[in-house]
């Protein structure tokens, strides 16, 4: 049974990041987006953190710690990745400023096809094998297949088919949670997953990258004086991650093989799991805090 799940794993996190991808479309349009382009200081301070201030702060922290590789990738590949649709959900329960966190997730995903690649290269080349080259085009094709391309069908069934968007959107998230939980049942069941051996002190390491995101997420944008759900929408949209889309790298640079243990390939994948849990949990309590925050400002 698990068997079925190693030869298809690169298929299952494909088909998790389209149906993310399809139900984030059909909740876009390009005039949400007006606005923040209007007036883009917000929509750049947002960028500066998620594309160069979060690399470099990961790129300090395995300088530091000098993880071992599956670690360190791990850690590297979360950094690389942008924010997903759930960022924008939070940021909408959290009375964030919405339209910000939608541009910077859409930014930020049409710029990975790019950056990801790059990141990703800068991060982690020592920790690869001596003989392994960064395949970046391939990667860059399979973002603009498995995630740019979704995210335009989504956004035309919108367009075209506005009444049916949002149970489309809803049934899209839902089955791609169903896959993700489909992938965290046939890695354990194939022991690509153990907590008990990934450690304590490695999942302290991914809770360390977690607070340095947030940490910088929030006091960047306040030092630079932005609005209150401006900075609740950066915030949260650097701290909740697409950890659908490190799911199919990971599956890309590490495909599952049967019964050839892969120690690096499930480290990493441990890593983008528990990286992706400990966010969601920490993005439960953002938006607390800080529907508490613009909540009173609004009243003042």
């Amino acid at each position: 049974m698990f068997d079925f799940y190693i030869r298809h794993e690169y298929w299952f996190a494909a088909v998790q990041l389209s149906l993310a991808m399809l139900g984030m479309g059909a909740t876009l349009r390009i005039r949400d987006f007006a606005a923040v382009f209007l007036k883009p200081r917000p929509l750049l301070v947002g960028l500066l953190v998620q594309m160069i201030l979060v690399p470099l702060s990961i790129w300090a922290l395995i300088s530091w710690a000098v993880p071992e590789p599956g670690l360190a990738i791990g850690l590297a590949l979360c950094a690389a990745i942008p924010g997903g649709t759930m960022s924008n959900v939070f940021t909408f329960l959290a009375r964030g400023h919405v339209p910000l966190s939608i541009a910077m997730t859409a930014v930020t995903t049409l710029a990975c096809l790019v950056t990801t690649p790059i990141v990703l290269g800068l991060l982690i080349a020592q920790h690869m094998p001596a003989d392994f080259d960064m395949p970046a085009a391939q990667m860059a094709l399979e973002i603009a297949l498995i995630l740019l391309l979704p995210l335009l069908l989504g956004m035309l069934v919108l367009h075209f088919v506005a009444e049916i968007a949002p149970r489309f959107s809803r049934y899209c998230i839902r089955g791609s949670i169903f896959c993700i939980a489909l992938i965290i049942i046939g890695a354990t069941g194939a022991d690509r997953i153990d907590m008990v051996a990934f450690g304590t002190d490695n999942l302290q390491l991914v809770f360390v990258m977690l607070v340095i995101l947030i940490v910088i997420s929030w006091l960047v944008p306040l030092f630079l004086k932005l609005k209150s759900e401006e900075c609740t929408a950066i915030n949260i949209e650097v701290t909740v991650r697409n950890g659908n889309l490190g799911l199919l790298i990971k599956a890309s640079l590490f495909p599952a093989v049967v019964g050839m243990a892969d120690p690096v390939g499930d480290m990493v994948l441990t890593t983008v799991l528990a990286y992706g849990g400990m966010a969601i949990m920490a993005g439960l309590g953002q938006i607390f805090l800080h529907g508490l925050i613009n909540k009173r400002r609004a009243a003042a």
